[in-house]
């Protein structure tokens, strides 16, 4: 239920499992063995940015119209609506627009991503760091916040499983070896921890993760299933 939850809140597009030598663990000091590796981009808050052609452009200091443009490199944009009651940025949240998953509009290698200036945005205009030119427009104006990145690792060597958070690794890749700290969901995990992901259960609108856990202690083992839907809709 835990990953479940995490999983509900993924950047559309972000889920994937890889297989891989383990991290080094108190309870796998060797990092021996193959773990099996679920990571994701949890998303913090999202909305929808103005598009209308007729807005303005050039980051004025009203928000009132701000469109983000896709023909050049924008520094701002209004939020439709404003950001989520509550809602506050944190230092280090990124824009994702239209996250599709695949070279030239993937959040991991930075191409549909932007840094936040966390000083000069409000619940209205959303400012960046730096102008960019985002490759592509969401069909419904859809932007997600990101900041960091996910793994979950099943470890039958070390019988754990792990969660572990940070930042966005540079280049697409993922971590795996390097992964250290982390906190511990399950031990006493048995021969069966393992993660798998179909990525168009629902016509490419909808992806689904499988889970296979098993417990096992003083010779008896209860093994467990669950299976999650994540939205694939940038």
């Amino acid at each position: 239920r835990r990953i479940g939850r995490d999983l509900r809140l993924a950047l559309p597009n972000s889920v994937r499992v890889t297989t891989g030598a383990c991290p080094v663990t108190t309870a796998n000091p060797g990092g021996a063995g193959t773990c099996s590796f679920l990571e994701f981009l949890p998303t913090s808050g999202g909305g929808r940015y103005r598009a209308d052609t007729g807005g303005a452009v050039g980051c004025p200091t009203s928000p009132s119209g701000e469109a983000l443009d896709f023909t050049v490199a924008d520094a701002c944009f209004g939020v439709l609506g404003g950001m989520p009651a509550g809602f506050a940025f944190a230092a280090g949240d990124m824009v994702a627009i239209y996250n599709l998953g695949i070279p030239g509009a993937s959040a991991y290698l930075a191409n549909n991503t932007a840094a936040i200036n966390v000083a000069g945005s409000s619940a209205a205009i959303i400012t960046l760091n730096a102008a960019k030119l985002f490759p592509f427009g969401s069909p419904n104006a859809r932007f997600d916040i990101i900041n960091k990145a996910v793994s979950y690792v099943c470890d039958t060597t070390g019988r754990t499983l792990m969660r572990y958070t940070y930042p966005i690794v540079a280049g697409g890749g993922q971590p795996t070896l390097a992964l250290v700290g982390g906190n511990l969901l399950a031990g006493n995990v048995g021969a069966v921890c393992n993660f798998s992901y179909d990525a168009f259960t629902v016509a490419q609108r909808s992806g689904l993760v499988t889970m296979n856990l098993s417990i096992t202690e003083n010779n008896e083992t209860v093994t467990l299933y669950s299976a999650t839907h994540v939205s694939n809709m940038p």
